[in-house]
């Protein structure tokens, strides 16, 4: 058993799971039972998440790096940067469409990327392998619910209106169809996790449940791509930065945490500078148009880190099926 590889990754399944709990349960309670219709404190909250989530991606591509050539090494820098670039234009240029392909994205970037989380899990507890369609149906799941769980509901118009307006209608006449295959999807993996005994990970699909369902859409996002995401993302990472690594062999799984985030953070820097920036070169206003600039900046960074991320996810997940 890698002890300091389990102990990080159970520090970061219990905070991203108590944190989808705790964004469910306040959510409850401000707009379900209070019936608080404001969004200012949606958008407060969401802007403070999304930011958390924002390093994680930018340490990922430092372990592709190819050092060995300075050659490669910038031409990799070179075409990261574009496919970014050319992705954050699309989405500014054709909101909708980039709305609904980031929508894709993310749901199979976020499942896939969970589920590879809890294989590594797994492996660092030496714990017996599932079978690989029970992992499919748990990526699937733990990917849609929190993006298009939230997205299908009442309020979905209501939050769109006030990130962008051209994003209102974004599932057409299909929501109904989308929700109704998120929570089949849903069910049969929560039947699957049951019949195999998986209660921790059935927990887990339970909290997403909840964060999809109760949360507003704003919230529910970025909660789930700031402090779960990209919280479970950055442990993985921990076993691949070298100092990282080195807090987790000696037990200390929050420095360990810690330390492979602190690359990542001139990345938020940068992020907030230059959503500030559009919205001053444009002369839009801060208050109602800073939240949609960052999230088209996410968006924009996250087509060239699930690139890179899913070669691993692909070798992780492969790994797990060939040995069935």
């Amino acid at each position: 058993m890698n002890s300091g590889a389990a102990s990080v990754y159970l520090l970061a399944r219990k905070i991203s799971t108590t944190s989808a709990v705790a964004a469910a349960l306040l959510s409850l309670v401000i707009v379900h039972l209070f019936h608080v219709d404001a969004i200012s404190w949606q958008i407060a909250l969401a802007t403070s998440a999304l930011a958390l989530g924002i390093p994680h991606g930018a340490v990922d591509h430092l372990i592709s790096l190819p050092k060995n050539s300075p050659r490669k090494l910038l031409l990799f820098i070179l075409i990261y940067v574009a496919i970014a670039v050319a992705a954050g234009a699309a989405i500014f240029q054709w909101n909708l469409i980039g709305f609904q392909l980031v929508l894709l994205m993310s749901f199979l970037h976020f499942g896939f990327g969970d589920a590879t989380f809890l294989v590594e899990l797994g492996d660092a507890k030496e714990q017996p392998r599932k079978q690989i369609f029970i992992k499919f149906f748990y990526a699937l799941s733990s990917g849609a619910l929190p993006v298009f769980l939230p997205l299908t509901s009442h309020e979905t118009q209501k939050a769109l209106n006030k990130i962008h307006p051209a994003l209102i209608d974004w599932a057409g006449a299909g929501a109904s169809r989308i929700r109704a295959a998120v929570l089949i999807c849903a069910a049969i993996t929560a039947l699957l996790l049951i019949f195999t005994r998986g209660w921790r990970d059935l927990f887990d699909l339970a909290a997403l449940f909840a964060l999809g369902l109760f949360a507003p859409p704003l919230v529910a996002f970025a909660i789930y791509f700031g402090l779960w995401h990209a919280l479970r993302h950055t442990a993985r990472l921990t076993q691949l930065l070298p100092r990282a690594h080195e807090y987790s062999e000696a037990g200390n799984a929050g420095r360990a945490l810690i330390s492979a985030s602190v690359p990542g953070l001139p990345a938020l820097a940068g992020a907030l500078v230059l959503a500030a920036g559009f919205i001053i070169f444009r002369g839009e206003n801060f208050s109602s148009d800073f939240f949609w600039n960052l999230l088209v900046i996410v968006w924009a960074l996250t087509v060239p880190h699930m690139l890179v991320t899913a070669r691993i996810d692909r070798r992780v997940l492969n790994e797990f099926s060939t040995r069935h």
